[in-house]
């Protein structure tokens, strides 16, 4: 890990600027499985902590197995606070994995392009979710999620880049550590703004 953080450091002085006023980040760690893709589905385009309220009244309501939330009632998801278009999406992925058609565990034994390919097959799992499962879970170092709206304000603000592929260019020279580089902004974006999130 620090010598991911020391190869930034030499690559661009935006990380610098970030430690020194706000210091080291966390590096963010979940379980891997079918509980965090149903978190990470609830995540998308909402708060992290908006998201971990509703995920925790599914977990005191029900069991987050495949095998219950396969056949939950549209209502109850509705009255626990998941939106029809989510609620679709988790069983979706409730009833792929039942079926065998996915076999979450074996994602760690494959490359990210592997579990991409395999991921982005399902409805309503997109790259930002493929993205944050294999940093969070996979620990894959080399990735920078340009669908996270955090990273993008922070690297407009920090390098005054607005393009998103001149931002994907840019941030080529932070590999093989582009994860480390997302952690980083994504530190400087809550601390400036006070935030404090339990990944």
């Amino acid at each position: 890990m620090q010598q991911a953080f020391d190869y930034l450091l030499q690559k661009d002085p935006i990380f610098k600027q970030i430690i020194e006023t706000y210091g080291m980040p966390a590096i963010p760690r979940r379980p891997q499985g079918f509980e965090t893709l149903v978190l990470l589905i609830l995540e998308q385009q909402v708060s992290i902590d908006s998201a971990k309220a509703t995920f925790l009244k599914i977990k005191a309501h029900t069991t987050c197995i495949p095998e219950t939330l396969s056949i939950l009632p549209d209502e109850e998801f509705r009255t626990l606070g998941v939106s029809r278009q989510k609620t679709n999406y988790i069983k979706i992925l409730a009833q792929t994995v039942l079926n065998k058609e996915l076999d979450i565990e074996s994602l760690a034994t494959k490359s990210a392009q592997q579990v991409r390919d395999e991921l982005i097959k399902l409805k309503g799992i997109g790259n930002w979710t493929i993205d944050i499962y294999l940093m969070f879970c996979l620990q894959e170092p080399d990735l920078i999620p340009l669908g996270d709206i955090a990273v993008i304000n922070t690297i407009k603000e920090l390098l005054d880049i607005h393009d998103k592929q001149e931002m994907e260019i840019h941030a080529q020279q932070w590999s093989p550590y582009r994860s480390y580089a997302t952690f980083l902004l994504w530190h400087y974006y809550l601390k400036k703004r006070n935030r404090t999130i339990v990944y």
